[in-house]
């Protein structure tokens, strides 16, 4: 596990795993799918350009008045750019 730019965790399995890598963003009040456009308006996902294999963006909102999670899930296949 590590921290690029500004994502806030990209996990990266073991070579020759067939795990995907996952891209994780946190909001605080904010929304599950604000925290997916952020990743993908960001561009998070580049740092995993050489990867090769599948990608999960995870975004996942904790409402503090609630005290309720939320999450979204998207898989990316085989990222280029």
């Amino acid at each position: 596990m590590f921290v690029i730019d500004e994502c806030d965790t990209v996990f990266i399995p073991k070579r020759r795993s067939a795990l995907p890598a996952m891209i994780v963003e946190l909001k605080w009040n904010k929304s599950k799918e604000g925290a997916i456009r952020q990743i993908k308006e960001n561009r998070y996902h580049n740092v995993l350009k050489n990867y090769g294999g599948n990608v999960i963006l995870v975004g996942i909102n904790y409402d503090m008045e609630n005290k309720i999670h939320s999450c979204k899930i998207e898989k990316i296949n085989c990222i280029h750019n």
